[in-house]
């Protein structure tokens, strides 16, 4: 049974989400301010984490931050009320792995929760990329896909369970490039229509962390009309 910590202050939303997680056969566990919610957290071990972006005492994207902080990998789905792509990409920005922005569907909520268990499920590695090996090393950068350990230049470098998932599909196969709506279905186990945004926020998330030069990518780059690759030419360096 998968349990999951719902961290939302409007008590509608939290019953409504509780009802269908536990038609998924969830255990459920609830928080109504930002404190407690980090509190049950770290101390509930949950496999999902929902949480809200607006919240008492201490909102979602600090919660989000102090979790990855203390590297605490579990999935977070953010909820925000908040149209504004800055918002969202906030989340994306702090360890959030999606998001949904209110009002949402039942039907797409539980698309995406379905689709992080998925991903819990199966080898992440094994599964979302062909026949990678267990280190790779490209240049300064150094993958150890078995420790999940990224090294750039002998520094290590922190990623999100997302941007580690891409990093290791596109280095395993350098030089094939994944156009938005595969890597969407691929990482995150759904496939819909006008998200390939959270695909760029990714990307952009990880090159920061790992390209020297941001306006001239070394590792991971854009294929002009499709999407990206891996750099092909830095095999053997």
């Amino acid at each position: 049974m998968k349990k999951v910590l719902i961290v939302e202050d409007d008590i509608e939303i939290i019953r409504l989400l509780e009802i269908h997680l536990k038609d998924l056969g969830c255990s459920v566990v609830t928080a109504n301010q930002g404190d407690i919610g980090l509190q049950k957290a770290m101390a509930e071990n949950p496999d999902l984490i929902i949480l809200d972006v607006m919240l008492p005492e201490m909102d979602g994207i600090e919660i989000c931050q102090k979790l990855r902080a203390r590297e605490i990998k579990t999935p977070i789905l953010m909820l925000t009320a908040r149209s504004e792509e800055i918002d969202k990409v906030l989340g994306l920005e702090v360890g959030a792995d999606d998001y949904l922005t209110k009002p949402f569907s039942v039907r797409e909520f539980i698309a995406r929760v379905k689709a992080i268990f998925r991903r819990q499920k199966m080898d992440t590695v094994e599964s979302t990329s062909e026949g990678n090996p267990k280190l790779m090393e490209y240049d300064i950068l150094s993958i150890d896909v078995d420790m999940r350990k990224v090294l750039l230049d002998g520094r290590k470098i922190e990623l999100s369970p997302k941007e580690f998932e891409l990093l290791v599909l596109l280095s395993s196969n350098p030089g094939k490039s994944y156009d938005r709506t595969k890597l969407l279905n691929m990482i995150w186990g759904y496939d819909f229509k006008g998200y390939e945004h959270t695909v760029n926020s990714h990307i952009n998330r990880l090159r920061s962390k790992i390209e020297p030069d941001m306006s001239n990518p070394k590792f991971i780059l854009t294929t002009w009309g499709v999407g990206y690759k891996f750099n092909e030419e830095l095999i053997g360096a």
